[in-house]
């Protein structure tokens, strides 16, 4: 999921270099805590949130499939 969550940010954003992302293992899901440069947050959130949303759809299909939960958020 990780490396997923990675390809897909950096595919994003202009500084590809800041991106980073974080796996935090829970008891019944696990975390991914993604990290981007100040200028390129707008362009992971996207307008309303849609791409956001679509990365978690993804996201959330592709844990699914492996029979694990998984969410995205985007930290500061």
């Amino acid at each position: 999921m990780k490396d997923l969550v990675l390809l897909i940010a950096k595919a994003l954003v202009d500084d590809s270099n800041q991106v980073e992302v974080k796996e935090v293992a829970g008891e019944k899901a696990t975390v991914l805590e993604l990290k981007v440069a100040a200028g390129d947050r707008g362009k992971i959130i996207g307008k309303e949130g849609r791409i956001i949303k679509a990365i978690r759809i993804i996201v959330n299909s592709a844990s699914a499939k492996l029979d694990k939960r998984a969410s995205v958020e985007v930290v500061e």
